[in-house]
């Protein structure tokens, strides 16, 4: 069993903030994101679904825009691009295939 609240939190980038469950083959991710904190477009090999746990976030995947609140999801394809920005303070779940080695920290 795990707990995610016992794993350790480290900031990613300015205002977001990650607990992560690495299996063999999905990474896990539970974001605390601040409250303004914007994620930079950016794309990678990784297939992703975010989740919005609590809050409002706006995600722009490739040239779309929408804001995402509590219980809505976005699959998000391998290498598109995508950003967005905390219009609240947001809870976000996230999982990324295959696993991401670089937040194996």
């Amino acid at each position: 069993m795990i707990e995610v609240d016992t794993l350790p939190q480290n900031e990613i980038k300015e205002g977001f903030k990650a607990r992560f469950v690495h299996t063999e083959n999905f990474t896990l991710g539970y974001w605390d994101v601040e409250e303004g904190a914007i994620l930079p477009m950016h794309a990678h090999f990784h297939e992703q679904v975010t989740q919005v746990l609590e809050g409002k976030f706006e995600l722009t995947i490739a040239e779309e825009t929408k804001i995402y609140e509590k219980g809505q999801l976005a699959v998000i394809p391998p290498n598109i691009l995508h950003g967005g920005k905390a219009i609240t303070k947001c809870k976000i779940f996230d999982v990324f295939c295959p696993v991401r080695e670089d937040y194996q920290i």
